[in-house]
């Protein structure tokens, strides 16, 4: 009857230290979010204590648990079996700095118009850490996005895209529109200039060696390696995240900066990651 009541106490003492870290997990989450919103020219020289274990532990579960596995072989049922020692392991690996992006496994999707889209499998722990360092990251640059950035973001889905150009062409007198998209834009993103572009707000190196791990692991394509020189593979956890970064600087932000010094009238911009599916430019 003591040894029940003793694993009972045991467990519950647990559950409360468990509930008391992800508390202070989720506080200071905030402070880097309330630091962003203060200052749009805030940097940040620190954040890599932010990816602790209760974050990459929570980053497992998100994961979804029949994905394709990656060159590693590993399942996330496989990785679950002892999942308190893989995520103590993994996260001493990633704050002494051990940790090794492995190559994304390349596989192919048909497109509609006949085409293959190329997709980028990650090794499961390269997931993992992606989506803790996104969750830290989105801290930061949720406050920076623009309103009219729908793709891949916390609430926000395609549906709001096409709710915003349906008002938009519904109820404004319209000049013309424009259509664009950016062919083959995942693959073709620039690796130094997606660094020199984070390294705007974020100063913490060790966070900016991650991506640069991640972005030249390269791929296994067949039983050939390849060196990935430019891209960001699409199906890594990561990538939606990265992409959105880069075309904020390369083309929201100068979007904003044009209609305010040279527009004649109102623009409305609806972006969904690389794709514009309108500008209308009422008269």
């Amino acid at each position: 009857m003591e040894e029940r009541t003793s694993t009972k106490r045991n467990t519950s003492q647990e559950a409360t230290v468990r509930t008391q870290r992800r508390v202070a997990v989720s506080s200071g989450l905030e402070g880097v979010r309330q630091a962003a919103m203060r200052s749009k020219e805030e940097v940040f020289t620190a954040l890599l204590h932010h990816v602790t274990y209760d974050l990459l532990f929570d980053s497992f579960m998100k994961l979804k648990k029949h994905a394709a596995v990656g060159i590693d072989g590993t399942t996330w049922n496989g990785y679950q079996e002892n999942v308190e020692k893989h995520i103590s392991d993994l996260h001493d690996r990633v704050h002494r700095g051990s940790y090794r992006a492995m190559p994304s496994l390349r596989a192919f999707i048909a497109k509609p118009d006949g085409g293959k889209r190329p997709l980028g499998i990650a090794a499961l722990e390269d997931k993992i850490v992606q989506m803790a360092v996104k969750v830290v990251l989105n801290q930061i640059y949720e406050v920076e996005f623009k309103g009219f950035s729908y793709g891949f973001r916390p609430g926000k889905s395609a549906h709001n895209a096409l709710d915003a150009l349906y008002v938009a062409v519904t109820r404004k007198r319209i000049n013309w529109i424009l259509d664009a998209d950016i062919q083959k834009y995942f693959d073709s993103i620039d690796h130094e200039w997606m660094l020199k572009f984070l390294e705007h707000r974020i100063k913490d190196k060790r966070i900016i060696r991650l991506v640069r791990k991640w972005l030249r692991a390269g791929v296994i394509e067949g039983a050939e390696w390849k060196e990935t020189e430019q891209g960001s593979p699409q199906g890594a956890v990561i990538s939606p995240l990265l992409a959105n970064i880069f075309l904020h600087y390369v083309l929201d932000e100068w979007v904003e900066w044009w209609r305010r010094k040279y527009a004649r009238g109102e623009v409305i911009i609806v972006r969904y990651a690389d794709d514009c599916p309108g500008i209308p430019v009422p008269l």
